[in-house]
């Protein structure tokens, strides 16, 4: 016999009361109650004591049967099955299990040990100069929509999975558009739609490092891209940085690296703009210890005063150089669309990987994009948010001309949507301060320690440093927060 509860929730639907009904008897099968191999209650008789309709009850036999219960056959009595060995409810609390829980691969485990630091603080602060950051107000909205109604009003033959590479339209339109923009030559087929330039230089990562091997990366650097090549089980070789970029004359000679990482066209974070005669000498030294050069593009379209540098990848005769591409910058961070322009010798791996990964990018999102860049709309788009960052750009350099302290000094301001606070009257270990007390008067800012490697030993003692992104606000919001931190400085 059932051992019923009366509910004091009253009447409810047949879904509720299957629902219990089907708790109940699975629980008393568990703990044995309901003996294995005796004949279940019958369907009929249980309606009848529970109050319910029998179709009821009969649809939380066939939920347990389907779960292996109950075995039923037609024309049999329904009968408990043999019990599983072990615990088998869901309702007891993981932490009260003595089991130690499996453990993770090495990848699992080195990712535990990186410690990727968490998201900024999802509360933006009123004048919040976060890197990265982009104004909504800027997105191409009416020109996104028009063009994304006209994709969805076509009829395709059938909805199926698309070609990991990307779909060939935004391929061949991203080959015309870079010519353009980028002074870069490539065929469409070596082109590669991901999500974002964080997904390919993770691709990059798995695809072209073992653990042992070393790899050679800018420092500071870009963290996120840094812990992707470390997750591998890679060592990672700190490269220092100049006003110029990349120090190519301290590369390293061993020949175990594999690949190096670098931002050419504004260095992250400190704005460099890698010279002709760097970028000769970075293709040299990768020719000659036979290794990849990972090329981060990641808003090169924003030059401010001259036409954007071509990219690295444009005077790379060996094949050597990945370029990472993204449309974060001059769209949205939340569009998650980028690209790799690959060797011809990558394609069919990084294909492959791709496809492994995630099947691929969202078709429609990359046919709207396409059809965008075909009709002019977005170049159009970069041109306007070119000048409108200028704008801004110019709106942070007076207010620090006029609101701080004298000594304070900003660089890499040629290109790019951040810059680089340095405030030579606080040392490093003031950041972390100076950024919470920026935050309780309403300024987001952002320290530039945590991007250097903590192994790496600068040959002078540098000073505290801020990262100050401001493509996400207005030229008042830009002048009346550094307002304030002035305010704050001069405490």
């Amino acid at each position: 016999m059932v051992q019923s509860k009366q509910s004091s929730g009253g009447p409810r639907g047949a879904t509720g009361a299957g629902r219990d009904i089907y708790k109940l008897l699975r629980a008393q099968i568990s703990d044995g109650t309901l003996p294995a191999e005796s004949r279940a209650p019958s369907t009929r008789s249980l309606a009848a004591e529970l109050g319910v309709s029998r179709t009821t009850v009969t649809a939380a036999f066939e939920q347990l049967a389907a779960e292996g219960y109950l075995v039923t056959s037609t024309g049999r009595v329904a009968r408990i099955a043999t019990p599983l060995k072990g615990p088998v409810s869901p309702e007891i609390p993981v932490s009260h299990s003595k089991r130690p829980a499996p453990t993770l691969s090495e990848f699992g485990c080195r990712l535990q040990e990186l410690g990727v630091p968490p998201l900024p603080n999802s509360e933006p602060a009123r004048f919040d100069f976060l890197y990265g950051a982009v104004a909504s107000r800027d997105f191409p909205a009416l020109a996104w929509r028009r063009a994304y109604q006209a994709e969805l009003l076509q009829q395709q033959h059938r909805l199926y999975y698309a070609a990991p590479e990307g779909d060939v339209s935004l391929r061949s339109a991203l080959q015309g558009y870079l010519r353009r923009a980028r002074g870069l030559t490539c065929h469409a087929d070596q082109i590669l739609v991901v999500h974002g330039a964080q997904q390919g230089i993770d691709l990059c990562a798995r695809l072209m490092l073992n653990a042992g091997d070393s790899f050679a990366f800018e420092d500071p650097g870009y963290l996120m891209a840094r812990h992707c090549f470390q997750s591998t089980g890679a060592t990672c070789l700190p490269i220092p940085v100049d006003a110029l970029g990349l120090d190519t004359g301290s590369l390293p000679s061993d020949r175990n690296v594999r690949l190096v990482y670098v931002t050419p066209s504004h260095q992250f974070p400190l704005g460099g703009v890698l010279p002709i005669t760097r970028r000769q000498e970075l293709l040299q030294w990768a020719r000659r210890h036979n290794a990849w050069i990972v090329e981060d593009d990641y808003d090169g379209e924003f030059r401010y005063g001259q036409r954007p540098i071509d990219a690295l990848q444009s005077i790379d005769g060996d094949g050597r150089v990945v370029y990472v591409g993204t449309f974060s910058k001059a769209l949205s961070p939340q569009l998650r669309l980028g690209y790799l322009v690959l060797p011809p010798a990558l394609v069919p791996v990084f294909r492959q990987a791709k496809r492994l990964t995630d099947r691929h990018a969202p078709v429609i999102e990359q046919r709207v994009l396409a059809s965008m860049i075909e009709s002019g709309a977005y170049e159009r788009h970069v041109r306007r948010m070119r000048r409108e960052n200028e704008r801004r750009r110019a709106a942070l350099l007076d207010a620090v001309a006029q609101y701080l302290p004298k000594e304070a000094q900003v660089r890499g301001t040629a290109a790019g949507l951040h810059v680089v606070l340095w405030l030579p009257s606080c040392s490093p270990k003031d950041e972390s301060a100076l950024v919470a007390a920026a935050r309780q008067v309403g300024v987001g800012i952002y320290p530039v320690s945590p991007l250097f490697l903590a192994t790496a030993s600068p040959k002078q003692p540098r000073p505290a440093g801020l990262i100050l992104g401001y493509a996400s606000l207005t030229v008042e919001q830009i002048q009346e927060g550094i307002k304030t931190l002035g305010g704050l400085l001069a405490t």
